[in-house]
């Protein structure tokens, strides 16, 4: 089969999208988002279950003695903090939703707590 010579090159597929989401005139810019939101509990949690593990872990190496029950204080205490630490930051989240639902002038009801009948 011949190969046609008249043919036009393909365009190249990795230029730059423009922009889908023009901002409107009336509004201000948006804030620059995150990957993902910041959950301080999960944070608190993480450093409590490194600190059991180093503490473990240096009674492996020889460098000290940890006795067994060292682990339920010292969990559990990280558990509590890293529960207070989700609390507060789901209550901080939910502000600022409530905050921004009551900014915004698109006909949503101020409240997002879901007490107001939404017909």
């Amino acid at each position: 089969m011949p190969r046609r010579e008249s043919r036009e090159p393909r365009p190249d597929r990795r230029e730059p999208r423009p922009d889908r989401r023009e901002p409107r005139p009336d509004r201000r810019e948006p804030r620059p988002r995150w990957r993902h939101e910041f959950r301080p509990g999960r944070l608190v949690a993480g450093a409590s279950g490194l600190a059991v593990a180093a503490l473990y872990g240096g009674d492996a190496a020889g460098a000290w003695h940890t006795p067994w029950y060292a682990v339920i204080p010292l969990l559990s205490s990280g558990l509590v903090l890293a529960g207070l630490a989700s609390w507060i930051g789901y209550r901080a989240r939910r502000r600022r939703d409530a905050r921004a639902a009551s900014r915004d002038s698109t006909g949503a009801p101020a409240s997002t707590s879901g007490t107001q009948a939404i017909r």
